[in-house]
């Protein structure tokens, strides 16, 4: 069957990896993209550049393949989920920068929204919160002030999120590109009827979106399009014509690259953020406080007859995890890459009383306070760069459990396990606490790059690689385990003086 290959166009970068048929990955590629700041909370990307760091590093992975004499069965994509693309399809111009998931610019709109008794409307058919974190407001701020080339009513003004521009790019664009996306994506953006799996009028005409403007739903295991791709030099020879057969958000790839298609198992990916999905099943579940409901995936006519082919996924996020160990190097220099954080935080027995509230942008789940900020409290004279490096992993382990708690309250089936991923997944000391905190077993598996192997699998099932998802789940592998040693007690204790740190942290800003 060859190789399945995935994009994964992630907040920072961009990679394309390569897994072979007994989905171990087997060659990478990255190129890292601009991050654009213009005024003090908002975050943008180009849209060019993001396709263009698709392309160098699909020609970089396809050039190895070819020259092996490999073969690609399928791709697949993830992506950034919330962030919002603008393009002209009459000539693939974006009309805008890409508006970042960590955007807080439509506060206002979303306020004024909740003051008007949308809330519990939108809690209903999306399962979100009123919050600039998704998609549908960016929508209509760019409408409102973004000085649009082209007017609402335009049949080639288009507004999808991160995986259809990548998808009508990589399906030929304005040559016959496909204008897609899938269930995951579309039910963050706060459009999505997620119990029927199609945008809602009702809530289109709430933001004001034109529903003709937006991509079409499909189900996130299926071919979209026969990738026809711009001249990649030798990679074309084994990437042109593969068959584009699975989308999935980054998060709900990473869940399914986890192996995590049992109802109750809990996956955790430390990023920029930290997001904590648990697999809620098949029957979508109410969205409880303080949480989100998403649609994990549909696997359509590949779920197997033993599978529902809709799965749901109760959602939790922090907005700053590992952007937070960016701050400590970019910002404050206490050091010089990010891998030095582990080894520095491990120096130290323990924080020395100091916490550190990451609330750099707000607070995530299950807060939702945009007006929090960062604190850290308990500084003495004793206080080095260990204690708040030890504090900053801390936070990390404190913030997850902030949500696999309120899974727990909320989960109509046991939280089981909790496998771990991203980057900062590489710290052992990291993971010794989550299982302290969150009280169940962690796992790191073989390969930390869940969401791009959670893309390529999808992708190769699709295509026959794999027989079933249960076969996939079968050759999922730990590299390490962690299990809960401690007495609750003294955990209770240590998360008892987080929460009364969270608690000054919020609404600090105006």
């Amino acid at each position: 069957m060859g190789y399945a290959v995935a994009i994964d166009a992630g907040t920072t970068g961009v990679r394309a990896l390569v897994v072979d048929e007994q989905a171990r990955v087997v060659d990478t590629a990255y190129r890292e993209i601009t991050q654009y700041f213009p005024r003090p909370g908002w975050v943008e990307h180009d849209p060019g550049e993001i396709w263009d760091a698709v392309c160098a590093t699909l020609a970089e992975v396809g050039g190895r393949l070819a020259e092996a004499g490999g073969t690609v069965a399928a791709i697949g994509i993830t992506n950034q989920r919330e962030t919002l693309v603008a393009f002209d399809r009459s000539d693939g111009r974006p009309l805008h920068r890409a508006i970042v998931w960590q955007d807080r610019r439509t506060a206002d709109i979303c306020a004024a929204l909740e003051h008007g008794g949308h809330l519990p409307m939108v809690r209903e058919r999306t399962g979100l919160i009123l919050d600039p974190y998704f998609t549908a407001t960016k929508i209509t701020w760019l409408l409102r002030h973004g000085d649009l080339a082209l007017s609402a009513r335009s049949p080639d003004l288009a507004f999808g999120t991160v995986d259809s521009w990548l998808l009508w790019n990589l399906t030929g664009g304005t040559d016959g590109g496909e204008f897609a996306t899938d269930p995951s994506n579309a039910s963050r953006t706060m459009l999505l009827d997620t119990a029927t799996l199609a945008w809602s009028a009702d809530l289109c005409a709430l933001f004001d979106v034109p529903q003709h403007t937006l991509p079409e739903v499909r189900p996130s295991a299926g071919r979209f399009g026969p990738a026809h791709l711009p001249d990649l030099g030798p990679a074309a020879a084994v990437l042109h014509g593969v068959p584009v057969s699975g989308v999935l958000g980054d998060q709900q790839a990473a869940l399914f690259g986890q192996a995590c298609i049992e109802p109750g198992m809990v996956k955790v990916t430390y990023g920029t953020g930290s997001f904590v999905l648990a697999n809620a099943g098949p029957d979508r579940p109410a969205a409880p406080s303080g949480l989100t409901v998403s649609v994990a995936w549909d696997l359509g006519a590949h779920a197997g007859p033993a599978r529902a082919p809709v799965a749901y996924a109760l959602e939790g996020s922090t907005f700053v995890s590992g952007a937070a160990i960016q701050w400590l190097r970019d910002g404050l220099g206490l050091i010089q890459s990010a891998e030095e954080i582990g080894p520095l935080a491990e120096s130290v027995t323990d924080s020395g009383g100091v916490t550190f509230v990451p609330a750099l942008t707000g607070l995530g789940s299950p807060w939702w306070d945009p007006a929090a900020r960062g604190i850290i409290t308990g500084i003495t004279r004793g206080t080095g760069k260990a204690q708040l490096a030890r504090a900053c992993v801390e936070a990390m382990a404190f913030g997850v459990r902030d949500m696999t708690d309120a899974m727990r309250a909320a989960s109509a089936y046991p939280l089981s396990a909790l496998r771990a991923d991203g980057g900062a997944a590489a710290m052992n000391l990291l993971l010794r606490l989550q299982a302290e905190q969150s009280r169940m077993p962690v796992s790191r598996p073989r390969s930390t790059e869940s969401t791009a192997l959670g893309a390529a699998t999808l992708a190769g099932l699709t295509e026959g690689m794999w027989g079933s998802p249960d076969e996939l789940a079968g050759l999922w592998e730990a590299e390490a385990r962690f299990d809960p040693e401690l007495p609750i007690e003294l955990t209770d204790a240590v998360y008892a003086g987080w929460q009364r740190a969270v608690d000054r942290s919020r609404g600090w800003a105006e």
